[in-house]
């Protein structure tokens, strides 16, 4: 017999989204099943339907996908649906709030592009970009988060950057629990002055804030002469970074090159199919920001 992919939506929003129904389609998903307003309490019952209508042989027809807006209360989904696995009782699980996984991985892979680890990083092995010096804009957010996680494991020397010290300091805490090695600074950029300092020596700036925020202006792009790829995820006017067109593909603006948020798109969507795909080749794959990181560094 023959079975169809099932993808069970468990969407956290009071509507599930749209965007990622399309994407599931257009990834070669026969049939959505859809949820939202999903809470821990209500995972359980959704993924055992899911599990136990098809014999273990056949799971790898029926995987999970989880989304909505509010990344902490879906990383609690995805915590609710790993525990309801046994032995091969399993079906695959992706985690892509907002689409903050494929999103950060599609812009730490583009500016591996144009990086090479530094002669004076942490030793010859330890990352494709250890030692490189990066700057990571609006670093508290759900973007900016995995941007410093991804940078981190690839041995980056990070300026974590908010307008609030203590938040991005939360952020370099957080990561240093997962990846003991991260070099991980806090930073304050409240205004010119303070953004400054947080861009100063950086060989890659990635803005992950809010549409319609100016992280990074125009002229301070182009004073950072250590700058060799910036990467400006807001896709809304003005930009995050001053001078950067949202439709910016490996251009060269000052010597440096650019990225908008349809540049990086591309690979973004690319990803996230690949990723769909991957769910239906086994029952037991969990790909959360790192192992969607891993899979597009295979594209």
């Amino acid at each position: 017999m023959s079975y169809k992919k099932i993808l069970l939506c468990l969407d956290s929003d009071p509507q599930p989204s749209v965007f990622d129904g399309v994407v599931a389609v257009d990834a070669g998903v026969d049939h959505l099943f859809r949820h939202g307003g999903v809470t821990p309490e209500g995972v359980r019952d959704l993924v055992y339907g899911a599990m136990f209508t098809r014999g273990p042989a056949d799971l790898k027809n029926t995987a999970v996908f989880i989304g909505g807006s509010n990344v902490e209360e879906d990383e609690k989904l995805l915590a609710k649906v790993r525990e309801c696995f046994f032995g091969p009782m399993r079906v695959s699980v992706m985690l892509d709030s907002n689409g903050a996984n494929t999103t950060a991985a599609a812009a730490v892979l583009c500016a591996m592009k144009h990086l090479k680890p530094s002669p004076f990083g942490r030793g010859q092995g330890e990352g494709a970009l250890a030692g490189v010096a990066a700057t990571v804009l609006a670093a508290t957010g759900a973007v900016g988060r995995r941007v410093v996680r991804l940078l981190a494991r690839e041995g980056a020397n990070i300026h974590v950057a908010s307008r609030q010290l203590g938040r991005a300091q939360q952020v370099c805490d957080s990561v240093k629990r997962t990846c003991e090695h991260a070099q991980l600074t806090a930073f304050e950029s409240r205004n010119a002055d303070s953004t400054q300092a947080a861009v100063d020596g950086a060989s890659v700036v990635i803005a992950a804030g809010a549409p319609e925020a100016e992280l990074l202006s125009d002229d301070l792009r182009r004073q950072c002469k250590s700058l060799k790829v910036a990467i400006d995820l807001n896709a809304v006017p003005p930009a995050g970074i001053g001078g950067v067109g949202p439709q910016d593909k490996a251009v060269e603006r000052d010597g440096q090159i650019c990225y908008g948020a349809i540049g990086v798109g591309g690979l973004k969507m690319r990803l996230h199919k690949a990723a769909i795909r991957r769910l239906f080749e086994s029952n037991d794959a969990v790909l959360d920001a790192e192992e969607i990181f891993a899979l597009g560094a295979d594209l």
